[in-house]
């Protein structure tokens, strides 16, 4: 992968772990793009930034291009770097509407070039053990997938981020920021499809204190800041029933205002045979849950994982894997497939179909909260 050249675009708190990850898989990462170069210049470690978004797609040392600009932007930038002849790496949301995400798909189809969703939470080796498991049979028909994404970064009134104005990050927020993860990793465990939704959406911080100059993710309350009074229309919550399409249920939980949850993605499912559960918080645990007999905790070990999880971690048990790792594994995956030139038949990773599924996800569940009633996902 030394051979191959990318760039990112956006240069916050997830442009920087894009540049980490790929530079610890041997890729060149030729520059960045902020949102202007001298303040891309202030983050320590980065490489230099380009002028501007143009000039990157100018330079030909560029192959892949990452996507970890505000979510509006988006669909412009994805449309400019297929039409660039470049592979593309995306953050969620792909686009804002279904439409756009639709188009983004065909456009990508077309041209043959990689294209990727980041829904790196796939890649905790855990995960993907548990996905062996569910299709050897292990607990037997899922019947019930429940969980929660709960997080605290925006609990009080003053905490800010571009994500909360509609302009930059949608129309819908915690669904759409973690609650897609959520979504995009228990359909890849259990190789279900969502039938239909019921969606409660909440907003608890109708107001909030908005700082009138720039700040960064996750910075903190700080009290030295400027602000001002407005109004806030998104969901800092939501609880969402699901219907599968084979019949069995699901329900989720997505907060930003669950104190002391700094980044907690869980879900469990209950089978015939038995149950399974895993928690972000501790990723390197696979519970499996018995009617019978004692319950167990299976520890990430290469020696002991099935052959498709164990392809995807590179320290030996009791040396942790983490966040950085599914960056890590997720990009090794991509550029497999870069390295080919072309999508693989069956990708192992997110592609824009994934990315456009969420969308769809997204627009079911925000239409059914409005109209307070089940709804079917449009496909």
């Amino acid at each position: 992968m030394s051979g191959i050249g990318a760039a990112v675009v956006g240069t916050g708190f997830i442009g920087v772990v894009h540049v980490e990850a790929l530079r610890r898989l041997g890729v060149e990462v030729t520059g960045v793009v902020g949102s202007s170069p001298a303040r891309a210049r202030r983050k320590p470690g980065l490489p230099e930034p380009y002028e501007s978004f143009e000039a990157m797609l100018d330079d030909d040392r560029v192959r892949v291009v990452h996507l970890t600009t505000p979510n509006h932007l988006h669909y412009p930038q994805v449309k400019a770097v297929l039409a660039a002849g470049k592979h593309v790496v995306c953050e969620k949301p792909l686009a804002l509407t279904s439409d756009e995400s639709g188009e983004l798909l065909r456009l990508a189809d077309e041209s043959g070039l990689v294209h990727c969703t980041n829904y790196n939470i796939r890649f905790y080796a855990v995960c993907r053990e548990a996905r062996a498991r569910v299709r050897r049979g292990d607990i037997g028909a899922v019947h019930g997938v429940h969980g929660v994404y709960i997080q605290d970064w925006l609990l009080k009134p003053t905490d800010w981020n571009w994500r909360l104005d509609p302009g930059q990050g949608g129309a819908l927020r915690a669904v759409a920021d973690i609650g897609t993860h959520w979504l995009d990793l228990t359909g890849f465990v259990t190789g279900k499809r969502i039938a239909s939704v019921f969606a409660d959406l909440h907003t608890v911080h109708t107001t909030r204190r908005v700082p009138t100059g720039p700040v960064e993710t996750f910075a903190g309350d700080r009290d030295d800041v400027e602000r001002v009074d407005r109004a806030i229309e998104s969901e800092d919550m939501a609880h969402v029933l699901i219907r599968y399409e084979d019949g069995s249920r699901g329900n989720v939980t997505i907060s930003q205002l669950a104190a002391g949850r700094k980044n907690c993605l869980a879900f469990e499912l209950d089978g015939a045979e038995g149950s399974l559960a895993w928690s972000s918080e501790r990723p390197e645990e696979l519970w499996l849950g018995h009617r019978d007999r004692a319950n167990e905790i299976f520890l990430r070990d290469p020696a002991q994982l099935d052959a498709s999880a164990a392809a995807f971690t590179d320290y030996p048990g009791g040396h942790a894997e983490g966040f950085p790792d599914t960056f890590k594994q997720l990009y090794r995956a991509v550029y497999a497939a870069v390295e080919e030139g072309r999508m693989p038949a069956e990708p192992d990773f997110p592609t824009f179909a994934d990315g456009h599924e969420e969308i769809l996800l997204g627009e079911a569940i925000a239409r059914s909260a409005a109209e307070e009633r089940w709804v079917e996902v449009e496909r």
